[in-house]
């Protein structure tokens, strides 16, 4: 099957998975029921895309902010001079995302994934997102800053998707996020299920936190909160600090357990990176399944890659999508080497270095 074919079928699968999941919230149910037939026809149009040429994925990762109110110890924005204490001035404007929102629902994109930074800190992004509900948009949060206002605004607007960042249990969480943070975002996830939103969580896995974040046990503690989706994500050195990074037996023990949990919690949504990406046939990096824009406007190939050659102030995601980094990304056949960590072009900085100075 071509990867197009593919990963449209997996994003139905997405929201088969995400409606079971739902159990009896008639709410979320009924909105997950438009969103899958919206995302039907999206999968039409990236299907007369890649027709057309022009190869759309069904996701998109959008760092719209700078701004974060924490210091989380080997934090990738941080490292990479992404985040900081306050916002920069270069960050790209509302009504700039805003229509970059309509583009990627033209295009056929289906999820936008929302990061930072703190996400929160631009709910004037938010407000664009909104507008066009037929595009899922899971915000990837700290938690923190959730207040009653905001709760009701996701309530009231079920294409945000709320994903709290987390570490493990309680001592996992506050040792690499600051005291109390793990209280914190579990009374927000509380605060939630009362609220009967489909929410989920996202944890960085480590040497550290292994054998905690793949246990039954707190995968059935976060089910019991309420919690119906998982991200795990695998560590990705950013900071220089490799102590933390599995190796390769590890990774085989997550790869093994991450299919165990799928099947003992199947009313649950579980996802992973870069797990699913080798389910996929390998790295999905520079358009072949998604693609990052940074909180100036870069497009990169990827949120551990933060390399570009053109920025969407002024140009367009098709434009982006064309870009000579990306076809030469996917021309080199990146997504056929193997994963020596949480990402393949990540250990190949050097590699994507050159591809931009052959261009220059």
């Amino acid at each position: 099957m071509k990867l197009a074919e593919y990963m449209n079928n997996s994003v139905i699968h997405i929201f088969r998975d995400a409606i079971r999941s739902s159990q009896f919230n008639m709410k979320e149910i009924l909105f997950l029921n438009r969103a899958a037939k919206a995302q039907k026809a999206a999968a039409q149009r990236r299907l007369q895309s890649n027709a057309d040429g022009i190869s759309v994925p069904p996701f998109l990762i959008a760092s719209i902010s700078t701004k974060c109110n924490l210091h989380c110890a080997g934090c990738y924005a941080r490292a990479n001079h992404a985040c900081a204490d306050e916002s920069s001035k270069k960050e790209m404007e509302a009504h700039r995302w805003g229509e970059l929102f309509k583009e990627a629902h033209t295009l056929g994109i289906s999820f936008v994934l929302l990061s930072g930074g703190e996400p929160l800190e631009r709910p004037e992004v938010l407000q664009e997102a909104v507008k066009i509900p037929e595009l899922i948009f899971p915000v990837f949060t700290n938690g923190t800053l959730f207040t009653p206002i905001i709760l009701e605004y996701f309530d009231q607007n079920r294409n945000l998707i709320p994903v709290i960042s987390m570490e493990g249990n309680r001592q996992q969480t506050d040792h690499r996020r600051g005291d109390g943070i793990f209280e914190a975002t579990v009374q927000t996830m509380r605060e939630m299920t009362l609220l009967g939103l489909f929410y989920g969580v996202s944890i960085t896995v480590t040497k550290g936190n292994l054998d905690t974040v793949t246990d039954d046990t707190f995968v059935a503690s976060l089910k019991e909160i309420g919690c119906h989706l998982i991200f795990l994500v695998e560590y990705v050195p950013a900071d220089g600090n490799i102590e933390p990074a599995l190796d390769e037996k590890q990774r085989l023990v997550l790869e093994t357990r991450q299919s165990e949990l799928k099947t003992h919690f199947s009313d649950m949504l579980i996802l992973s990176f870069p797990g699913d990406e080798k389910r996929l046939g390998g790295c999905l990096a520079a358009g072949r399944g998604f693609f990052h824009i940074n909180a100036s406007g870069d497009a990169e190939p990827c949120p551990f890659s933060p390399y570009s050659d053109i920025n969407l102030k002024t140009n367009t995601l098709r434009d982006a999508l064309d870009s000579t980094l990306f076809h030469q990304i996917r021309e080199n056949h990146f997504e056929e080497q193997n994963h020596e960590g949480g990402c393949v072009l990540f250990p190949r900085q050097a590699e994507i270095e050159n591809l931009l100075t052959i261009e220059k």
